[in-house]
C-alpha cells in the first residue's frame, strides 16, 4: 500500500512538470518536425500534417500501435500485416492506429503498411496531449513496442480502462539501474502493474520487470518480432529493379557492405577498407550510415580528398573506378544487403553504441560480422550462434575486423559457409514468431 502511494505521488511530480512543460515541449518538437521537412525538401515550402491514409469505419474497435523509431516500428509491422491479413478471422477484426515519434521511421513506414491502417505521429507525453489522442482516437487496446514505458500515457490508459500490452519487452541493465533508483522504482512499479502483457525478450529482461514489480503471471514469452522483420518484404518490383541495377553496375567486383554506420564508426570502417584494398585492389565498399545526412557529409568530405566516390542521393552510377558507394537514403538497407555477399553490422563498434538487428542481413544470406557492443541483440547473436556457430563472427577490434574480412573476401568456400549458416539460424529463429505474438495478445489483451 506504501509503495502504490509512492508511486501515485511521484506519477504527480511527473504529471505536474510535464503539464507546465508542454507548451514548449510541443513547439520544440513541431520545430525540430519543420527544420527536418524543409532540410529534407531543400525548400520551406508547406509542411504537411504528420498523418498517413486511412479510415475508422464508424462503430469499428481501434488498437493503438506505439513504436518509437525505425526499428521498433518495422518490427511492429509484420504484426500489423497479420491481422490484415486473410488468415485472421474476420469476427477478429478492428482498425490499427499504428504511430512512431520520429520523423525518419515515419517516412519509410507510411509506404509500407496494409490499406485501413491509420498511421500518424504519437503524441507528447503530457497530459494535455495524451487526453485529446486518447480521447479522440478512443483506443480499446494499446500496444507497445519493446522500452515505451511513458507515465502519462499508461496510467491515462489505464484510468479510462483500456488494455496495455508491452511487446518485445527490452529491460537493459542500464535501464534497470536506472529504474532501480529510490525516486523512479515507485513510478515504474506502479506502471507496471497497468499491463496485461509482457512479453519480454529474455529470461533476463523477463527477471528485471519483475524486480521492478511486474506481475509473473503478466510475463509470456513468444519469441523476438524482430526476426520477422528479416523476411518482409515490400514493393517487390521496385526492389528488383533496384537490385538489377545496383548489381549490374558492380559487376563482378568484390564488395562488402558497412550498414547502420554511426558517427565515428565510419573511420573504422574507412581504415579497413583502405587496408583491404591492398589486397582486392577493385575492392567496393557499399557504406550506408545510420542517419543519412551522414552519410552525405562524409561522402562529400572524402571526394574533397579525391576519393572515387558515388553517392547514392544524386544517382550517381558505380564505376570500375568507383571505392566507395555512400548511401545516404532511408528504406534500402534490406535491398543492398542482397547485393553484397558480406555485411558488416555497425552500432557495435564504439563503446557508447548497443547495437543493430542483424536479423536482415541474415535473412539476405550473408556473412555476417559484428562488433563487441550489442547491447540486447547479445541474446538474438547467441541465440543464432547456438543454431550455428559460423551464421555470426563478433569481432573485438578493428585488426580483427580486417581479418575476418580478408577471409571471406578471399575464400569463396568460407564465405558461401557462412552466408548459408546465417539463413539457416534465421529461418529457424523466425519461424512461427508472428503467430506466437499474436496468440499472446489476443489472449491477454484483446
Amino acid at each position: 500500500m506504501k509503495s502504490v502511494w509512492k508511486g501515485r505521488l511521484a506519477y504527480e511530480i511527473y504529471r505536474a512538470v510535464t503539464r507546465a512543460a508542454g507548451p514548449a515541449l510541443y513547439y520544440l518538437v513541431e520545430w525540430r518536425r519543420r527544420r527536418r521537412w524543409w532540410r529534407k525538401q531543400g525548400s520551406t515550402e508547406r509542411v504537411p500534417p504528420f498523418a498517413a491514409p486511412g479510415v475508422r469505419p464508424p462503430g469499428t474497435p481501434l488498437v493503438w500501435v506505439h513504436a518509437v523509431s525505425l526499428g521498433e516500428a518495422l518490427a511492429a509491422l509484420p504484426l500489423v500485416r497479420h491481422h490484415y491479413s486473410t488468415s485472421v478471422p474476420a469476427t477478429s477484426s478492428f482498425v490499427i492506429l499504428m504511430t512512431t515519434s520520429t520523423f525518419s521511421a515515419f517516412e519509410v513506414v507510411k509506404d509500407l503498411l496494409p490499406d485501413g491502417v491509420i498511421f500518424q505521429m504519437a503524441p507528447i507525453d503530457t497530459p494535455a496531449e495524451v487526453q485529446r489522442f486518447i480521447g479522440y482516437w478512443d483506443p480499446c487496446a494499446i500496444l507497445l513496442i519493446e522500452s515505451e514505458l511513458w507515465p502519462n500515457l499508461i496510467l491515462y490508459a489505464a484510468q479510462k480502462g483500456i488494455r496495455l500490452g508491452l511487446l518485445n519487452a527490452r529491460m537493459s541493465s542500464k535501464s534497470f539501474k536506472r529504474w532501480s533508483t529510490p525516486p523512479a522504482l515507485p513510478l515504474i512499479s506502479l506502471m507496471l502493474s497497468k499491463f496485461s502483457l509482457i512479453a519480454p525478450l529474455s529470461n533476463a529482461e523477463a527477471l528485471r520487470f519483475q524486480l521492478l514489480g511486474a506481475s509473473p503471471t503478466i510475463i509470456h514469452f513468444a519469441g523476438d518480432l524482430k526476426y520477422a522483420v528479416g523476411d518482409y518484404e515490400v514493393k517487390e518490383k521496385e526492389r528488383k529493379m533496384i537490385l538489377d541495377d545496383l548489381k549490374e553496375q558492380i559487376a563482378d567486383r568484390p564488395t562488402w557492405l558497412a550498414a547502420s554506420i554511426h558517427s565515428g564508426e565510419e573511420q573504422v570502417m574507412l581504415r579497413a577498407h583502405n587496408e583491404l584494398t591492398k589486397m582486392f585492389p577493385e575492392l567496393l565498399l557499399i557504406l550506408v550510415t545510420r542517419h543519412p545526412r551522414d552519410g552525405h557529409c562524409i561522402a562529400l568530405e572524402l571526394k574533397g580528398q579525391k576519393v572515387n566516390v558515388a553517392i547514392r542521393s544524386k544517382k550517381e552510377v558505380i564505376s570500375r573506378s568507383t571505392r566507395i558507394y555512400a548511401v545516404d537514403t532511408l528504406g534500402e538497407l534490406r535491398v543492398l544487403y542482397r547485393v553484397s555477399g558480406v555485411a558488416v553490422i555497425g552500432g557495435s563498434f564504439l563503446p557508447s553504441l548497443c547495437g543493430h538487428n542483424i536479423s536482415e542481413a541474415a535473412a539476405a544470406s550473408c556473412a555476417i560480422l559484428t562488433g563487441s557492443y550489442v547491447g540486447h541483440f547479445h541474446q538474438m547473436i547467441t541465440e543464432m550462434r547456438q543454431i550455428n556457430p559460423f551464421s555470426v563472427k563478433q569481432v573485438r577490434e578493428e585488426r580483427e575486423l580486417v581479418e575476418a574480412l580478408k577471409m571471406l573476401l578471399g575464400d569463396e568456400k568460407i564465405r558461401e559457409t557462412h552466408r548459408k549458416a546465417a539463413r539457416e539460424s534465421f529461418e529457424i529463429m523466425s519461424k512461427g514468431v508472428v503467430r506466437s505474438v499474436w496468440d499472446l495478445v489476443s489472449i491477454f489483451v484483446l
